[in-house]
Formats: structure tokens, C-alpha cells, sequence
């Protein structure tokens, strides 16, 4: 073709693209000057007109109306971490329930629930002294950090197993961290027999040390009691997490309870001016109705909880102004287990939180093979936080792969349930 055939087709798409834009510019001034349909253009501030529920939600509840522009929504990044082995995935190695990440003595610090036994869990039944019956049997507190937060190095036990009959002298597990005052504690649940003997009763202990690095003296007391009998945590605190807050220390907790048939897991508050305590738990306890683990970071005034898996509310994220009545403000999907986040201003008794971009977190079972069950510990970054802004951590949904719904299957007994239910004509 000439330049003398190009320049009619050029005019055409000229004049095409011309008349598109008219178009569009006048169906947008048509559809923003329409006093009875909603705003074509969605307004980022609450409208004064008559609304339905579900709008009225996205303008009182969350932070913004589209959920790239609310700081406490996030999609999540996943990264394996180097440097730590678990002996082939053959199950006698486990790393699991990681603390929060601090960053001390020029570099980040991470403990969590350490388990290196003869065998793989093999059920309450088949424990023994030297047998697990499940991941978090037998196990230690031990502890790793890193220069960059991807190659971490282990360093070794930090809170060992106590002499029996001392809190703990079964397994010591799903610890979390607090700095006070210029010491650090460790705060964790103590097994006093096999998990699954009766579930998984044990108290919170605590042990403290003037440095990152230990020597860890353990406290010996219980520091946050069972509930009395028939309150909703009678058998188990679990998961103890603690922040600043009003010049004292929140601890956050689940505990499981319930059972019909299921066990129902919420989350509960402590509260004491002292890292031993004495700690009273809070009148309106539980504070949070889902979640299966404790993951929660100041934000702004208040404090905001990431809430995986169990409840209704599961796979929110959930803030609370005055750190007691939560309130979900950002719904999403695939996030962390037992988050551990980097949380700068845990400690500081801030009232300008300013979020997480990043954390470790577990995956159990982690070579899909209940035999050998194991957890490792993974990274997860993502964007909850007012200085960063991530547009990719912002989308909408996750992509999954064939593979990962069709893993998602009927059972043998479903499917033959529904190949045996007489279709609606035969009934």
C-alpha cells in the first residue's frame, strides 16, 4: 500500500475513535446527570440519597468503597524461606506457630513451636515418652533470624521443655513475643500431657530474658488461668499475643469450646500492667467470634486482627477502635496460618499504628502426606499498611489453578450419596 491508500483508512479510524469518545463522554454526562439511578462513577464519599444495605455497608464499614483504596484489605505473597532443613519431609521435623518478627541487634528475630522426634505424630493412643501424638507434641520453643527476612539461621532452643511436673513438661509450644521495658518475654502454652489426651488443655507460662538471645529464666506461674467451670474458656488458652496498648499489655487469646458436634473457636482479652501479671480478662470476652489463630497489629487508634479460617467471620480482617469491639473492614482470601507479622510499632504504645507489609507464617501437612505430617515455616508479604502502597497486593482475586479445585473433590461417600439420590422426576 501507498501513502495515498493509508491516508483514507487513518482518517476513518480517526473519525471512528472521535465518535467513540463522544459517545462515551456524553453517555457519562448523561448517566452523572440522572437524579434517579445510582452514579455511574462511583463517589468515594458516602452519597445523600437513599441507599440499599449493601451500599450502605461499603461506605460505614470499610475504609473506602473500592477495596484497592482501603488500607486493611490485602491479597498475600507467599516466598519458601532458606536455611532451615526439616530432614527430607520425613515428619520428625516441625516448625510451626511463629511470633511475631522483631528486629533487634541488627537483625530480625523469630521464634516458634519446634518439634525433632524419633517418628511423625502417631495419635494420642500410640504417644508415648518419645512418640508425638500430634505436630506440636514433644516439642521446644526454639529460635532463627535473618539480615533480610528470606535466609534465616537458626540459632537453637530457647525455651526448653521443664523437668516434670512443671508447666510445660509434656510440650511448649505457639509462643509470641513482647519487649518491655528493656526486657523481652516470651509468652506460650504449656502441656502437662499428650495433646489429644483431652484435647488440648494447657495454661499460658511465660519466660523472660534481658535479651533476645537468652538465657530465658522461666516465670514458673501460670500467668493467664483457665476460665472458671462452664465459662466459654474453661479448658484451653491458647495462642497468647501480646501488644501495648494505655501503657499495658493486651494479650490477646483463642480458646475452643462448644463441641456440638464442632468446637467453636473465638478470641479473648487479657489485660495487665505487668509482663507477669496479674492479667484480668476482659468483661466482654470474647472480643472476636472467628479465627483460628491470634494475628493482630495497632492501626491508627486502634488495632486491627487478621482472622483466618473458623466462624462466621473467617477470612476478614477486623479492626477495633477502642482494642475490644471489632468490626470487619476488609474481606480476602488464601491468608497466612498462624501469622507471625513484623509489627515495628507492637511495643511502642503507639495511638498512629501504622501496619504490616510483612511475616512468616506455618503450613501444616506440608508434603500432603498425613504420615509424615509436618509444618514449615514460609514468608507472606503483602499491603496493610498507611506507607506503602502496592497496587498488585490491591487486586481483587486470586487465580487458582485447576489443580487446586479439583484437590478440593468429593468424598467416595458424597459422591455415592449423590449418584444414589433419585433425581426429581423419579420421586
Amino acid at each position: 500500500m501507498n501513502q495515498f491508500t493509508l491516508r483514507p483508512l487513518a482518517t476513518s479510524r480517526l473519525v471512528l475513535g472521535l465518535a467513540l469518545m463522544a459517545f462515551s463522554s456524553a453517555s457519562l454526562a448523561m448517566a452523572e446527570s440522572s437524579p434517579e439511578g445510582f452514579p455511574f462513577v462511583l463517589p468515594k464519599e458516602k452519597p445523600d440519597r437513599p441507599m440499599s444495605a449493601a451500599m450502605e455497608r461499603i461506605y460505614t464499614d470499610f475504609e473506602a468503597p473500592r477495596p484497592e483504596d482501603n488500607e486493611l484489605f490485602s491479597q498475600f505473597k507467599y516466598t519458601a524461606l532458606e536455611g532451615l532443613d526439616y530432614n527430607g519431609g520425613d515428619g520428625t521435623i516441625t516448625r510451626r506457630d511463629p511470633s511475631k518478627v522483631i528486629y533487634a541487634n541488627g537483625r530480625y528475630y523469630v521464634w516458634y513451636t519446634y518439634r525433632n522426634t524419633p517418628t511423625s505424630p502417631k495419635g494420642a493412643d500410640a504417644s508415648t515418652d518419645v512418640i508425638p501424638s500430634r505436630d506440636w507434641d514433644l516439642a521446644e520453643i526454639w529460635y532463627a533470624t535473618s539480615e533480610d527476612g528470606f535466609t534465616w539461621e537458626e540459632q537453637g532452643v530457647a525455651v526448653p521443655r521443664p523437668p516434670k511436673p512443671e508447666v510445660g513438661w509434656r510440650s511448649v509450644t505457639t509462643t509470641d513475643i513482647l519487649e518491655w521495658e528493656g526486657k523481652y518475654y516470651l509468652y506460650y502454652q504449656g502441656f502437662m500431657e499428650a495433646s489429644g489426651k483431652r484435647g488440648d488443655d494447657c495454661p499460658v507460662a511465660v519466660s523472660y530474658a534481658d535479651s533476645p538471645d537468652g538465657p530465658w529464666t522461666p516465670h514458673g506461674e501460670i500467668v493467664i488461668p483457665n476460665g472458671a467451670p462452664g465459662e466459654w474458656d474453661q479448658y484451653s488458652i491458647h495462642d497468647p499475643y501480646p501488644l501495648v496498648h494505655d501503657g499495658k499489655i493486651y494479650i490477646y487469646y483463642k480458646s475452643d469450646f462448644d463441641g456440638d458436634p464442632i468446637l467453636v473457636r473465638m478470641q479473648g482479652l487479657a489485660i495487665g500492667e505487668h509482663p507477669l501479671g496479674p492479667f484480668e480478662k476482659h468483661p466482654l470476652n470474647p472480643v472476636i467470634t472467628s479465627g483460628h489463630e491470634t494475628t493482630l497489629f495497632p492501626y491508627k487508634t486502634g488495632v486491627a486482627a487478621l482472622v483466618y479460617k473458623d466462624g462466621n467471620e473467617h477470612n476478614t480482617i477486623q479492626y477495633a477502635e477502642d482494642w475490644v469491639n471489632f468490626d470487619v473492614v476488609g474481606i480476602t482470601e488464601l491468608m497466612p496460618v498462624a501469622a507471625g507479622p513484623h509489627v515495628p510499632d507492637a511495643f511502642t504504645n503507639t495511638t498512629d499504628g501504622r501496619g504490616i507489609t510483612w511475616g512468616l507464617s506455618h503450613v501444616t501437612n506440608a508434603n500432603g502426606n498425613w504420615k509424615d505430617n509436618h509444618s514449615i515455616l514460609i514468608r507472606f508479604d503483602c499491603d496493610l499498611s498507611r506507607d506503602v502502597h502496592d497496587p498488585v497486593m490491591k487486586r481483587h482475586q486470586v487465580r487458582y489453578e485447576v489443580t487446586d479445585y479439583l484437590r478440593r473433590g468429593l468424598t467416595p461417600e458424597q459422591k455415592e450419596r449423590i449418584l444414589n439420590t433419585p433425581s426429581p422426576a423419579a420421586r
